[in-house]
């Protein structure tokens, strides 16, 4: 395309998400969101308004169909990424779709193969590796001050009903009073439907899985997962991960716990710590801490860039330049087999190994 000119964004979809994607695709010099589709007209055009978007559409297709658009951002559940990722393959769109991928990793593998037969990158809308921080931890994790590495521990967590009261989902109402409740919001919240791709391991252990695969490289050789149920849907989530080198991650996540977001990388001579990996308590101030094997802490502090504006920066310049970048859908693939991989353990309460 021509270098000169914006990239522009069609929004597929109006989920709660892409109201800040929105917001950081405008804030990105050489990005313009140019059009959102709903499955409503009326929606579509109510929230274009409201985000400072020209253009809407009351189908999906619609939108696919317009040929002003270089890129697509998919909000959708994650039942609907597989079909409406290859859609906009096959229209000619690079994808930049929320996580996680997909349903499971065959549908991830089909969603790559068609953007690379379409010569459009696809990459996961996972935001914090793409933050200046993540570079420069990982940079630390590398160069051998921990010495050799041994552990990864990780937990996020968050409080569902809290979420849900301060996020009510547009279509929960009583039938009877017309009012939002919990346990309405609760039973329409996608989250908490395993065939929309619900559940903790993929919404909030797929970062903890990306966590492991970032730091340590490579996928582990087998995993074991235990998780606890509500109505076929994991509420909470522990999982284990064994890598080669004698390295080792664990994690936590779940739907019934504070809101939590951190992890710890541990080596033979010390560790790094940082407390808000997902996206930082203070924008301004993104932070983590180097342990010494004598206990002293060191705190670092890193440019306090927009994490959501870096990923679409990084996006746009693929966009801008054509050159795609293969590694993007690769982990995205790893993250979605691990996932498989912990719930079938979960599930039948073995080790799984990992081909």
């Amino acid at each position: 395309m021509n270098q000169s000119r914006n990239v522009r964004w069609g929004v597929l979809g109006t989920a709660r998400i892409a109201a800040k994607v929105t917001r950081a695709i405008h804030a990105v010099d050489g990005a313009e969101v140019v059009a959102v589709a709903s499955r409503s007209g009326e929606r579509a055009a109510s929230w274009a308004k409201d985000h400072g978007v020209p253009h809407s559409y009351g189908t999906y297709q619609a939108l696919l169909d317009d040929d002003q658009l270089d890129a697509i951002y998919v909000p959708l559940p994650p039942s609907m990424h597989a079909e409406w990722t290859m859609r906009c393959a096959e229209a000619g769109k690079h994808v930049l779709c929320e996580k996680p991928l997909a349903i499971n990793a065959v549908e991830a593998e089909s969603m790559a193969t068609a953007c690379r037969k379409s010569n459009v990158q696809l990459m996961d809308a996972t935001m914090w590796v793409h933050h200046p921080r993540a570079a420069e931890m990982l940079r630390s994790i590398g160069d051998g001050q921990l010495g050799a590495l041994r552990r990864m521990t990780v937990g996020f967590g968050m409080n569902m009903e809290t979420y849900i009261q301060q996020n009510p989902p547009h279509m929960a109402q009583d039938n009877q009073t017309g009012n939002s409740t919990l346990e309405n919001c609760l039973a329409n919240e996608l989250r908490m439907k395993r065939d929309m791709g619900g559940g903790c391991l993929l919404d909030l252990g797929w970062y903890c899985i990306r966590a492991a695969l970032w730091a340590f490289g490579g996928l582990p050789r087998q995993v074991y997962g235990t998780a606890r149920y509500h109505n076929d849907v994991d509420i909470n989530f522990s999982g284990l991960m064994w890598f080669e080198n004698d390295r080792m991650s664990s994690f936590d996540c779940g739907f019934d716990l504070t809101w939590r977001k951190w992890f710890e990388v541990v080596g033979t001579g010390g560790s790094l710590v940082c407390d808000d990996f997902v996206n930082p308590w203070d924008s301004d101030r993104p932070r983590y801490w180097i342990h010494n094997q004598k206990g002293s802490a060191t705190e670092f502090a890193t440019e306090p860039l927009i994490q959501e504006q870096c990923m679409i920066d990084h996006f746009c310049q693929i966009v801008r330049t054509g050159e795609l970048n293969d590694a993007w859908p690769k982990i995205s693939i790893a993250n979605q087999r691990i996932c498989d991989a912990l719930d079938q353990s979960a599930r039948s309460g073995k080790v799984v190994q990992i081909d």
